[in-house]
């Protein structure tokens, strides 16, 4: 370009061959001569001509100049339009004329040329369309993007082709208009309002214009095209359609509704990117046109189901956008779409809806930036998030953790606004989110134990031994961060760093501690990720993983500078100077769940209490009249009180004293925690108990039934946290006065009502004693944890006989309905108490335990619900002993559909707890008859063999509960076939069937159902798996309470072999004509095993031909 610098730079004009100067001094007629060979001369150029582009570089100049673009001669303005466009097709993309000006004047003087397409008879036609063509392949107007005059050339262009366009137009001439009007809008950025009035005006057949036109326009370039099969011209439509219907104070979806929802039909195009274009121009519409929203709202409801991960990606950030522009703008379908996206299957997608509805949370209700009305209408999202915390993946999880710091609780607000904030937040949140914030600050708590314990082996000198824990120690950690198995070599990286950097190891040890602050912590993670960031690398995911760590661990939020604001934010609510009212939370509202906040963190962060301040205040709750405020006040205390004896000697004067009164005299709960607050806090705790135990002792009147409840509640809890104390006068307490006076006795006849449940409040005093009465003797027996007395046989046979007497431990009739419920409940729960006690658990009969089972099929509502609650808390702690999971499976014949689900995620999550226990303990192989999940099947067979439904063997109908038992098990177990456990569940019903039931070895009815059950069970597993048949990974060992030890193996003759081996393969075949198979649907008629092979045996002969001519050996290994 030096060369054509140069040459501009001289001035010389030079001209093609045979062609002499150019200029006002010869005629006109000349000047066209000369000008044609000019025209042919560009025209045979191409953009590879580089010599001859350098050479006619300053003809090119000349040609621009005035004195041609305003030269009267439409045939030399002609020819120099020709010229031009070529020039712009030679030099692209560099035109070769710089100033704005200049291209606009060029540009409006071809756009005036193009007026003679007008005419298609003219003798010139062919010319002004090779200018036409010429503009329209180059697409040289695209050069006026950068002009500041840019919508004035394009407004011009079109008005000037609207009006010229008529019938004797061939199709190429269409073509070419419309290609050169495309490419000016789909290739813009924006639409002017002067250039769509312009297609508008033109669009609308009301106007009066050439219908022509309309044809063209409006039909050619959207209809048509919106609908060609080829897909870029189809996009291209797209995209030219959403700029013009998305523009501001647009008015063409009002004007044209055809065409609009000939465009909204796009919205399901089968070509994606089609689909995507349609999804991204939402956004623009929505918030220019908030009144197509209603029109709108349809497609992005079935595009937010799209099977295109990216499309319903961006059906989210189209909504978001707009919500964050004005929350008015989108619908609360909208919303709702974002928020079940939540759910999506694809991460990248449920992690968009999560944020989005974090920004917009953060936006209307944190920040209250468009009022009270938009905080209310979006009140949902903080209960929808946190319920996210409910999945098993790590990564939303997470997510939740981080949105929480950042959107909902920002850990970078003052430390009373942040209190404010998280005070306001607890107390509007919904039951079941206030459940996942509590287990996510549980989570995070456990996992800054694990990390704590990881450094403090580090510290340790090197061994075999510290070696192994901390590698286990790892193990545990990475499986609290995304991605498990990089994780783990990201920790074990991180692990060498801490042993290696004296700094970082301190830095962490400092984050871990539990007097970390707020602001330490900041500093920590800061000084962390800035050692472990260096050198700087454009991604590093390493640091990235430790960030994931130190984030769930680091604590930001509470410290005990945080938990003094909190305190002062309660009493606030207390003196009645907070703004309870403007955040809309009732005040006795607030200050319950601002106990209730404070509660939680004194499990996790109990050194942030120790301060008098705080001691001060609770000791302060701890006189209100609200009962759940006092509480919670004293289970604070408990979690947190264990240096106020030394350290806050002023606190503990005051408290004692408060304590012996709520324990003596107190409201029930109170009275429990008060004994509690003891025990933890006072080291002088046999004085204090003495001095509570002997007043309440020599008090207890059975005549004073409403009196009596806060005695057998602190004696109860005394006689657990020190049986030894009192041992004595307590056994002769629950002979005489518990079992004779209060549970063998019943003074008050009952309220005859068909009920089987009543409130709370509606049950008869007497009832409530006894029901606290049981729990004492339970809490009794769980202090003195041994049976030397015989005092827990004795309890277990109590309780069984309310149990056996349906709650009428008397039989005198006088107990109404739901207070059989009530005391039914009670005595099954007791059972389920004392299992989880090892000395217990071993005396519990097999008929005691069946008969509790049988409370998960109570009559009454209350009583299932409330006793699987019981089941499952037990289960998932791992306190239960696994035959009580088998209990589950008699869920499957509750009546009630939502009670089914529910004890179906039980037994799901109870399953899992035991797996990932396993995974994380390898070395508690001696314990895996107890935790391995597959090991409940023998005790589920065991259970629904003595089902006392199940009377006779051959009852079809019960045969279909059984099944249905044994699959809500099975099908749970059978849902991964981890280690082929499939192999090893067969093997176990294998083996049952070689024993006998040791409840009744030699009860041949009792075998027969157990016998019965198990080949039910083989169906099943048989139905349901394809390597049921494989090796078995280990030979299962059969609980010995259960079963008898197997049958010693017996040979057959070898009939007998090939009779069972067809019968057996006969039992395969014919598997839905199974004499025991619950499948069979003739309960009218009974065949034993003989029968069934005599009307089926034509349809397996084959099967027994191969069978005949296998090896003796083979033979008798598939039998034995």
């Amino acid at each position: 370009m030096a060369h054509s610098k140069t040459r501009a730079n001289d001035g010389k004009i030079t001209y093609p061959p045979g062609v002499k100067e150019i200029s006002d001094k010869i005629s006109k007629e000349e000047m066209v001569r000369r000008l044609k060979m000019v025209v042919k001369t560009f025209m045979d150029m191409d953009q590879d001509s580089e010599e001859e582009k350098e050479l006619y570089l300053n003809l090119a100049l000349h040609l621009a100049s005035d004195f041609f673009l305003k030269h009267p001669d439409k045939d030399v303005r002609l020819l120099v339009a020709c010229c031009l466009a070529d020039i712009f097709r030679i030099y692209a993309p560099e035109a070769p004329y710089t100033s704005p000006d200049k291209l606009k004047d060029i540009f409006m003087f071809i756009t005036r040329q193009l007026k003679g397409l007008e005419d298609t008879k003219s003798p010139q036609f062919n010319r002004y369309f090779y200018l036409l063509e010429n503009i329209a392949w180059v697409k040289s107007y695209n050069i006026c993007f950068e002009l500041e005059d840019s919508n004035e050339i394009f407004t011009q262009l079109y008005r000037t082709l609207f009006s010229v366009i008529n019938n004797g137009h061939n199709q190429k001439v269409h073509m070419h208009m419309v290609d050169l009007m495309s490419s000016i809008i789909c290739e813009g950025d924006t639409v002017s309002q002067e250039l769509l009035d312009t297609v508008l005006v033109n669009l609308v057949p009301a106007h009066k214009v050439r219908i022509n036109l309309f044809n063209i326009i409006s039909i050619i370039i959207l209809a048509n095209k919106i609908a060609f099969n080829d897909n870029e011209e189809r996009l291209q439509v797209v995209k030219l359609l959403a700029k013009m219907f998305g523009a501001k104070d647009s008015e063409l979806a009002a004007q044209n509704k055809p065409l609009w929802q000939c465009y909204l039909g796009r919205f399901n195009d089968i070509h994606v990117p089609i689909r995507l274009e349609c999804v991204k121009f939402a956004s623009h519409c929505l918030m220019n046109h908030p009144d197509l929203a209603k029109d709108l709202t349809e497609y992005l409801k079935v595009r937010s189901h799209d099977p295109e991960e990216a499309i319903r990606h961006d059906v989210i950030v189209s909504i978001v956008t707009a919500a964050k522009k004005d929350l008015l703008l989108v619908n609360d379908h909208l919303l709702n779409f974002v928020r079940e996206r939540t759910l999506d299957k694809r991460w990248r997608v449920r992690k968009e809806a999560m944020m989005g509805l974090a920004q917009i949370y953060k936006k209307y209700s944190l920040q209250s930036e468009a009022g009270k009305e938009a905080s209310k209408q979006i009140a949902w999202i903080k209960d929808k998030l946190l319920h996210i915390y409910y999945q098993n993946s790590i990564d939303d999880r997470l997510l939740v953790e981080r949105i929480f710091a950042q959107y909902m609780v920002p850990h970078n607000l003052e430390t009373n606004e942040r209190m404010k904030c998280l005070y306001y937040l607890y107390a509007t949140l919904d039951l079941n989110a206030v459940k996942a914030l509590n287990e996510m600050w549980k989570c995070q708590n456990l996992l800054r134990h694990q990390v704590k314990d990881l450094v403090d082996l580090i510290k340790q000198p090197k061994t075999d031994a510290s070696s192994k824990a901390i590698f286990s120690k790892v193990m545990v950690i990475t499986r609290n961060l995304p991605d498990p198995g990089k994780a783990q070599d990201f920790m074990k990286k991180f692990t060498q760093v801490l042993e290696d950097d004296d700094k970082i190891r301190h830095q962490l040890e400092m984050l871990v501690s539990p007097t970390c602050s707020c602001k330490q912590a900041e500093g920590c993670v800061r000084e962390i990720t800035k050692k472990l960031g260096n050198p700087k690398q454009p991604t590093n995911p390493f640091l990235e993983m430790i960030k994931f760590l130190l984030e769930r661990i680091a604590p930001v939020h509470i410290d005990t500078e945080s938990i003094s604001a909190l305190i002062k934010q309660v009493n606030k609510s207390i003196d009645g100077t907070a703004d309870d009212e403007d955040e809309g939370v009732p005040t006795d509202l607030a200050i319950r769940a601002g106990l209730e906040l404070l509660k939680v963190l004194s499990f996790t962060h109990p050194i942030s209490f120790h301060s008098a301040e705080t001691f001060e205040s609770l000791l302060a709750c701890l006189k209100m009249d609200d009962e759940k405020v006092a509480e919670a006040a004293l289970q604070i205390f408990k979690n947190t009180g264990s240096k106020i004896e030394e350290d806050f000697t002023h606190i503990r004067s005051a408290l004692l004293p408060v304590l012996h009164h709520k324990a003596k005299k107190g409201p029930p709960r109170q009275a429990k925690y008060a004994i509690h607050c003891i025990h933890a806090i006072f080291s002088s705790k046999e004085t204090q108990f003495a001095q509570i135990f002997e007043p309440l002792h020599k008090s207890l009147d059975p005549s004073n039934l409403e009196h009596l409840i806060t005695p057998l509640i602190s004696i109860g809890h005394i006689a657990l946290l020190a049986p030894d104390q009192f041992a004595a006068p307590l056994k002769s307490l629950v002979a005489t006065f518990i079992v004779k006076d209060v549970l063998m006795t019943d003074r008050m006849p009952g309220k005859k009502t068909t009920k089987l449940w009543v409130p709370d409040e509606e049950v008869s005093p007497e009832t409530l004693v006894k029901i606290q009465a049981i729990k004492m003797m339970v809490r009794w027996l769980l202090g003195m944890k041994n049976n030397h007395s015989k005092s827990g046989t004795s309890t277990l046979r109590l309780l069984t006989t309310i149990l056996h007497s349906d709650g009428d431990l008397t039989e005198q009739g006088k107990i109404s309905k739901p207070d059989m419920s009530r005391l039914r409940l009670a005595g099954a729960s007791a059972i389920v108490k004392l299992a989880q006690e090892p000395c217990y658990h071993e005396i519990i009969t097999l008929e005691q335990y069946q008969l509790c089972a049988l409370a998960i099929n109570d009559e009454c509502y209350q009583v299932r619900q409330a006793f699987a609650q019981k089941l499952h808390k037990g289960l998932s702690r791992l306190r239960l002993p696994l035959e009580y999971m088998a209990i589950c499976a008699l869920c499957a014949k509750d009546p009630v559909k939502e009670r089914r689900a529910h004890a179906r995620q039980c037994l799901v999550k109870n399953i899992n707890v035991r797996r990932e226990y396993l995974k994380q303990h390898a070395a508690v192989s001696e314990k895996l008859l107890s935790l391995l999940p597959e090991y409940v099947v023998p005790y589920t067979i065991h259970l629904l063999a003595h089902d006392p439904d199940y009377v006779k063997v051959q009852d079809i109908e019960q045969l279909k509960d059984i099944k249905e038992c044994l699959w809500f098990i099975l099908e749970i177990l059978m849902s991964k076939n981890e280690n082929n456990s499939h192999a090893f569940i067969r093997k176990m019903v294998e083996n049952i069937k070689q024993t006998k039931d040791a409840q009744g070895p030699e009860d041949p009815k009792m075998n027969e159902k157990l016998y019965t059950v198990c080949d039910i069970a083989m169906n099943i597993i048989i139905s349901k798996s394809t390597t049921y048949s494989l090796e078995s990974p280990k030979d299962p060992v059969l609980p010995a309470r259960y079963f008898t030890q197997p049958d010693k193996v017996r040979f057959f003759p070898l009939y007998e072999i090939l009779l069972e081996l067809m019968l057996e393969t006969l039992c395969g075949l014919c598997a839905s004509h199974k004499w025991v198979s619950v499948s069979a649907e003739r309960p009218d008629e009974e065949l034993s095993r003989l029968e069934y092979l005599g009307r089926y045996s034509s349809s397996i002969i084959s099967s027994i031909v191969k069978l005949l001519f296998k090896p003796a050996k083979v033979l008798l290994t598939q039998l034995l």
